[in-house]
């Protein structure tokens, strides 16, 4: 008779640290997942006299951001957990606010973006005592390498509101 439970995981992380570090992290995906959303979004939407910049700024931008997605998932199921994939799921747990419905002018919509690049940042940074208590050091690495995006993509897009 075959045995169909999954072998224990034993990383060194036990379970109650991998439940909250995956927590974090299906936020941390779904908060990415809106935004890149949000961006695409933009990408397609966008004119002006700025529709030539912004339209390439956006597709390296979402890009970067679809990239990003996988290797967050992938790390929630290295944890043992499933990662969210529906709609419902990251409504729920993002706090990244859905595109407008109507899409705004351009510079409205460069401060969106710089809004949900932040609240990503602070997604990312929140989850940072949690996976250092965890000694997770592959989620801390992921976690650098996310904050190292969203505060650079938020300085770059807040660059283009200066006068």
């Amino acid at each position: 008779m075959s045995n169909n439970k999954s072998p224990a995981i034993n990383i060194g992380i036990n379970e109650t640290d991998r439940a909250a570090v995956a927590q974090g992290l299906s936020r941390l995906l779904a908060d990415t997942y809106t935004l890149y959303l949000t961006t695409h979004n933009f990408h397609w939407n966008v004119t002006g006299p700025m529709f030539s910049t912004l339209h390439v700024m956006f597709m390296e931008q979402y890009t970067a951001l679809w990239n990003a997605v996988d290797p967050v998932a992938e790390r929630i199921r290295a944890l043992g957990h499933p990662a969210p994939g529906s709609y419902a799921a990251f409504v729920k747990l993002a706090s990244v606010p859905d595109a407008p419905a109507e899409p705004p002018k351009a510079l409205e919509m460069v401060r969106i973006l710089v809004k949900g690049h932040e609240a990503v940042a602070r997604t990312a940074r929140e989850l940072v005592p949690t996976a250092d208590k965890a000694s997770d050091e592959p989620t801390l690495d992921l976690l650098t390498q996310r904050l190292d995006f969203h505060e650079k993509t938020a300085w770059m897009l807040r660059s283009l509101l200066e006068d």
